[in-house]
């Protein structure tokens, strides 16, 4: 079936590499139109030019309060109609000091949920500001991590990450019920370990990469591509899931219900 988006305008946040950029490349691909923004100005020249008359493409922080507003104006001003937000911001706050409890600076703190969590709080509110300016309904899908509700301490321990993931959901099912009245969904995609720039460190350690072989068995036991999420947020941002709200997916290879330890051909059938 194909989902009902040709003619409809949606938002990117965090829309020029990762799974950002493959959601905007598979909205356009579904003859929907796209407002992408990303930080880095080269990356938005880049994809600009790729995308031609189908999008537009603004270099701005997501933690700036105006960078959502302005793209949702863009949105609008470009195409007409805004029917919905995906937001992929974010990041590891390795670099600024997250880590275990114990060892968490305050940068690190404040950064990683500055990064995570201040910004999904801008861009939704943003969104349904909007949304409930038009009296229109809309769909708002933020991207987690099954860190937020499924830890692995051996191999990924940054405890603001995974706090502000885990907030992240609260907030997605809190304006969920809020705002279902005004048919205005929230929905949260979770992914496990996919291969983007944020999981470099993942990517060349051969014993995380042995790890992750049981830890997400599907598919020959491998880390996820940002292709595997697209039909997930690509539904959640139809019409085609109009009767689904407040909800969880986990697009995680079988993360969240596999030991991570045993390969899979060592156990019983």
């Amino acid at each position: 079936m194909r989902l009902p988006l040709e003619g409809r305008a949606f938002v990117v946040i965090g829309g020029t590499s990762g799974l950002g950029l493959s959601a905007v490349r598979a909205l356009v691909g579904s003859d929907a139109r796209v407002v992408s923004v990303g930080r880095d100005p080269e990356k938005a020249a880049v994809l600009r030019q790729e995308l031609g008359a189908a999008g537009r493409v603004l270099a701005g922080d997501a933690v700036d309060p105006t960078t959502a507003e302005s793209a949702i104006t863009e949105c609008l001003g470009s195409f007409g109609r805004f029917d919905g937000l995906y937001h992929v911001a974010g990041g590891s706050g390795r670099r600024f000091g997250d880590g275990s409890l114990h060892a968490i600076s305050d940068e690190g703190w404040d950064r990683t949920l500055e990064l995570n969590l201040k910004s999904i709080f801008l861009s939704n509110r943003a969104a349904v500001r909007r949304f409930l300016e038009l009296k229109q309904r809309g769909s708002v899908v933020n991207c987690g991590s099954v860190l937020g509700y499924s830890p692995t301490p051996h191999f990924f321990t940054t405890h603001a990450y995974a706090a502000a993931k885990a907030a992240l959901i609260g907030l997605t099912r809190s304006a969920a019920a809020h705002y279902a009245g005004n048919d205005i969904r929230f929905n949260v995609v979770a992914p496990a370990l996919v291969a983007t720039p944020m999981s470099r460190r993942a990517q060349e350690s051969p014993e995380i990469q042995a790890f992750i072989r049981t830890k997400q068995p599907l598919d020959g036991g491998r880390m996820g591509v940002p292709e595997d999420l697209d039909a997930a947020v690509l539904w959640l941002l139809s019409e085609a899931s109009r009767f689904v709200t407040g909800q969880v997916i986990s697009v995680d290879g079988g993360w969240t219900v596999s030991e991570g330890q045993i390969p899979q051909s060592d156990k019983s059938p």
